[in-house]
């Protein structure tokens, strides 16, 4: 048997934490993904997937996501159910994250969208400023690519392409 859950998106409210009669923080949030398809009307449907994390995860999401926060979930399916205040079963199925990754850097204000973005889109590369880390002391080299901007390389252009060599440096090794 397999439960594994991976999603991306961003949190539509800011995470609620709490702690169990026994002291254990459990925070709660909501995570909007987008859909990679469109739907008849041509527009992009968004799902809206709860989320619970358990212990130190719970405090550092509370403390460190907010809404509009991109976040990356890793998990598993988890369905409970409890008698509601009418008396009837309520079920409630969630993701129970055993990792959730903060994939914008602190203090980023929701990954630079505007009012018109869909919910759940995914973050934009600004025109000339390089996506990600790299060295920018890197050596110029007659097989870089004039797409190539302040020595990285874009995420949507092949690193390899051209004759399928690269040069590098021993230092660049790690061993």
């Amino acid at each position: 048997m397999m439960n594994r859950v991976v999603l991306v998106g961003r949190l539509t409210k800011d995470p609620e934490l709490r702690y169990t009669a026994s002291g254990v923080a459990v925070a709660t949030f909501t995570l909007a993904v987008g859909r990679p398809f469109s739907n008849q009307q041509g527009e992009r449907e968004t799902d809206f997937i709860n989320c619970v994390v358990w212990r130190k995860p719970a405090e550092n999401v509370a403390n460190f996501l907010k809404k509009g926060s991109l976040a990356g979930v890793d998990g598993r399916i988890q369905t409970r159910n409890y008698e509601g205040q009418d008396g009837k079963r309520v079920y409630v199925t969630e993701v129970l994250a055993e990792s959730v990754q903060f994939l914008e850097p602190k203090g980023s204000s929701g990954g630079g969208r505007n009012d018109n973005d869909q919910f759940g889109a995914p973050p934009r590369e600004p025109q000339g400023v390089p996506y990600g880390g790299g060295n920018q002391n890197q050596r110029p080299n007659q097989n870089q690519n004039n797409n190539k901007q302040g020595g990285y390389t874009r995420m949507d252009e092949d690193p390899f392409a051209g004759n399928g060599q690269i040069d590098i440096s021993d230092d660049d090794l790690p061993f």
